[in-house]
């Protein structure tokens, strides 16, 4: 990843003039990049694509863009269902940490196979193939990103620099510029569950904060898990042990709790 006045820019950007979002960036990622680094191994993709996450979203998994780009990977719907992320009524794949990221994968193993270059790849997840196999026609058939990057879009320009700031400051900035941010990290389970489970009773079942658990599972719309299929929930590892150990008395629990509230509601009187 090289170094440039670009880079710089951005380098000040992040380190400096947006400060608090670095901040917030960096606590967010001790809860995502351990499963973005497991999907990326896994894939045998660089690690660092990780960080593309921070220029995208922020890392927030519902962050939506002006033109409807949606997630912590910022997939649009169409593209989002060719990568078999589903979306409807009661879900939303894209805001899925763990399936957009498998998702993401195989978006960068696709253009990294037409264009061999992880910098094209990355410009091509920012503009689209067309965009850049147009740059690299009009640099007469170089696949440099130095020699491409006027002519792509003027976003796309600075995306790739944005991409090479973000690994750097996340990598170096407590050492070089002081920022503090929340040391520990945590380890998200996906965690099968195999009928509709309301969020909130899973959540008071595991004994922990309602917005705790829906915080990990933002693609659920309705905050259930819906019943026509199995669905998996992200949680921590301790609470998806205890979850899965106990799998009988949360579905037993969850039938209570819902019973009880049932049983409050007003009964309408022909």
């Amino acid at each position: 990843l090289s170094y440039n006045h670009h880079v710089k820019g951005f380098i000040d950007l992040y380190a400096s003039r947006k400060r608090g979002l670095t901040q917030r960036a960096m606590g967010l990622s001790n809860l995502y990049f351990p499963l973005f680094e497991e999907v990326l191994d896994r894939e045998g993709l660089p690690l660092e694509f990780k960080y593309l996450s921070i220029v995208e979203s922020a890392l927030n998994p519902i962050a939506v863009s002006r033109v409807g780009a949606t997630g912590i990977w910022q997939f649009m719907y169409n593209t989002g269902i060719i990568y078999d992320l589903k979306v409807n009524s009661y879900t939303d794949d894209r805001r899925d940490p763990g399936k957009a990221t498998v998702s993401a994968c195989q978006y960068f193993k696709d253009m990294y196979r037409i264009y061999e270059d992880w910098l094209l790849v990355i410009a091509a997840y920012n503009c689209g193939a067309g965009n850049v196999q147009r740059a690299i026609n009009l640099a007469g058939g170089s696949k440099d990103f130095r020699k491409i990057r006027y002519y792509l879009p003027k976003e796309t320009q600075n995306y790739v620099p944005k991409f090479i700031a973000a690994a750097y400051v996340l990598n170096f900035t407590k050492y070089s510029h002081s920022i503090e941010h929340n040391e520990k990290s945590f380890v998200l389970v996906p965690t099968a569950v195999d009928s509709s489970l309301s969020l909130s009773y899973l959540a008071k079942f595991l004994g922990v904060c309602e917005d705790e658990v829906i915080c990990y599972n933002r693609e659920y719309l309705t905050k259930s898990t819906p019943a026509n299929a199995s669905h998996t929930v992200l949680l921590p590892y301790m609470l998806s042990m205890q979850f899965v150990e106990n799998k009988d008395s949360a579905y037993a629990f969850a039938r209570k709790i819902k019973a009880e509230e049932d049983a409050k509601k007003p009964t309408l009187v022909q």
